[in-house]
Order: C-alpha cells, then sequence, then structure tokens
C-alpha cells in the first residue's frame, strides 16, 4: 500500500493538514533532537522530517520498508543516509542513536509496543524520542473532523493517482490508541518521563519521552 501511495503522499499531507504538517514536524524536531545528535527518523515515508531533523544540526538516518518511499526521499535529500528497513526489527545496534523521530508512522505498526521496544533498544540511555501522529479530537472540532477525515480525504485521494489507498485512513485513525493511552504504551515500553501534547485542537499529538537508562526496564512487559 505504501509503495502506491508513494507517488501522492506529499501532495496529500500538504491537503489534510492544510500545510500544518511542516510546522508540526519542526516541533517534533525541537521536542526530541539537539545539534550533533545522531538521531534515527523511523518510518520516514519520503523524508520531510528526516530533512528537518537534518536542518536542526542533526545527523539523521532515514528508514522505512516502502522503497518508493525512499526513492523520493533520496531524490530530496541524496546527501542524507536512507535505509531500507522495518521498525519492528531495526538493522542498528544496541544504543545507536541519541534520538528518534517518528511522523506520522506509528499508527501503521503491526506490533505497537514491539515497535516501541524496539526504537528504546537502539536508542542510547537517556535519550530522547519524538513521536507525532493523527488522533481524535474533543468537543466541537469533532464533527468537523469526521466530516474531513472521514469523507473529504478519501475523497480527494480517489482524485489523485494511487490516491485510492487513503481510504485506510479513517480506520487507521479509529483504531489507534488515543494519546493517553500511547502514553502508557510508551512508558511500558522502556521511556520515562513520557508527555504529550494536542496540535491543531487535537487533530494530531505529540508525544515526547525518554529512553531509561536500562534495556530491562523494556522487556517483558509485552506478551
Amino acid at each position: 500500500m505504501f509503495d502506491r501511495i508513494a507517488p501522492v503522499y506529499d501532495v496529500m499531507n500538504r491537503v489534510m493538514t492544510a500545510g500544518l504538517d511542516r510546522r508540526w514536524r519542526r516541533l517534533t524536531v525541537r521536542a526530541a533532537v539537539r545539534p550533533g545528535d545522531r538521531v534515527l527518523d523511523a518510518c520516514c515515508g519520503t523524508g520531510d522530517l528526516a530533512i528537518a531533523v537534518k536542518e536542526q544540526g542533526a545527523d539523521v538516518v532515514g528508514l522505512d520498508f516502502s522503497d518508493r518511499m525512499l526513492e523520493r526521499a533520496r531524490r530530496k535529500a541524496p546527501q542524507l543516509e536512507w535505509v531500507r528497513g522495518d521498525l519492528l526489527e531495526l538493522p542498528f545496534a544496541n544504543a545507536s542513536f541519541d534520538a528518534a523521530t517518528v511522523g506520522f508512522g506509528v499508527r501503521n505498526v503491526a506490533d505497537l509496543p514491539r515497535g516501541l521496544a524496539e526504537l528504546r533498544r537502539v536508542l542510547k540511555p537517556k535519550g530522547r524520542v519524538g513521536i507525532l501522529e493523527i488522533t481524535r479530537p474533543r468537543g466541537p472540532l469533532r464533527v468537523f473532523y469526521r466530516l474531513w477525515f472521514d469523507l473529504l480525504i478519501p475523497l480527494a485521494g480517489k482524485i489523485l493517482p494511487g490516491g485510492k489507498a487513503y481510504a485506510y485512513l479513517p480506520a487507521s485513525v479509529r483504531r489507534f490508541p488515543g494519546p493517553e493511552e500511547l502514553a502508557r504504551v510508551m512508558a511500558a515500553s522502556g521511556f520515562r518521563d513520557v508527555t504529550f501534547r494536542r496540535l491543531a485542537g487535537g487533530i494530531v499529538a505529540l508525544h515526547v519521552g525518554t529512553a531509561s537508562e536500562s534495556l530491562r526496564d523494556s522487556e517483558g512487559r509485552h506478551p
């Protein structure tokens, strides 16, 4: 599916967020990345978040399992390191990175606790993680959100070549844990001091956490 949507991924991001996704990525980078860090941008897609990390003055590796997403990322920033791989089995040694970011990716991970534990494994103790993800807003915005994501976004996807796969989006958001539950899963997966903030009226949430000082803190907590 992700190979199919790669040609329209950037356009759909701009449409879905009215261009705010760029600002949200910059906020994610500022929350988790320091100049000089070695950073893993997991589920990197076409590379926008990894490029924002590089602009922060960090050394970044972008990882994704979609070849076509990575092709587009390489065209944007051929000077960066792009790796084909799976968040569930990261091809890196323990404690390889100072920080990690994931933008609009954890929602699609088949085994969320395992994916988060893998992020913890490749982070150095006290390394930082920033996770940006779509969520469900509360209050009056909920009605507009349902109209936008359940009807208009899938319709826009049908208009663009390869965009029909965006019909999956509403269901993927509905079944994904809300911000409070995601924070709990992160804590159970080896992250401490987990906080989150809702952005744009609660349409997206930015979670930030710190890797525990021992990998044992993330072992044996999940089936």
